[in-house]
């Protein structure tokens, strides 16, 4: 667990500023009122995102590695990270879908629906805490391990 210290720390704290993102997004009306311009502002998250690697590899490059860190290391020390997010994805989405944002899903589903990008039933099935937690789950895996990789490359000590 000492070893990998670091990576739960900032594993929870990409939590933390989901979660404080999320509050932003509904206070910036993207989840009612300007539902339609969500898909669009939520994206913003993304910088936010990839600091947050940027800054875990380089803490782990200078408070355990000495300074020197290796593509490899620096490329686990985000998996690491990428599981404690992983982990913690689900718990963050029922945060977020039951106490941050409840009529996020209806109100998604209406806008999906009266803009006709959807049929009801097709919106109900895609937008429900069931398939967000499934859908954010896999999207944290996924970017998780890509942003590793590509964050790991330019944070690695070059020999």
């Amino acid at each position: 667990m000492k070893n990998i210290r670091i990576e739960i720390k900032w594993g929870v704290l990409f939590i933390l500023a989901g979660l404080i993102w999320m509050i932003f997004e509904k206070a910036m009306g993207w989840h009612d009122v300007h539902i339609d311009q969500h898909a669009t502002y939520t994206l913003l998250f993304a910088p936010i995102a990839i600091a947050l690697y940027v800054f875990a590899l380089l803490d782990k490059k200078k408070n355990f590695y000495g300074g020197r860190m290796s593509f490899k290391q620096g490329f686990v020390a985000g998996l690491i990270v990428t599981l404690v997010v992983v982990i913690l994805t689900p718990l963050s989405q029922y945060i977020t879908s039951t106490f941050i944002t409840p009529d996020y899903f209806n109100n998604v589903i209406s806008y999906a629906v009266s803009s006709g990008q959807m049929d009801q039933q097709a919106a109900e099935e895609y937008f429900n805490l069931k398939s967000y937690i499934v859908q954010s789950t896999v999207f944290a895996a996924v970017m998780g391990l890509v942003t590793s990789a590509v964050v790991a490359f330019f944070v690695r000590s070059k020999s």
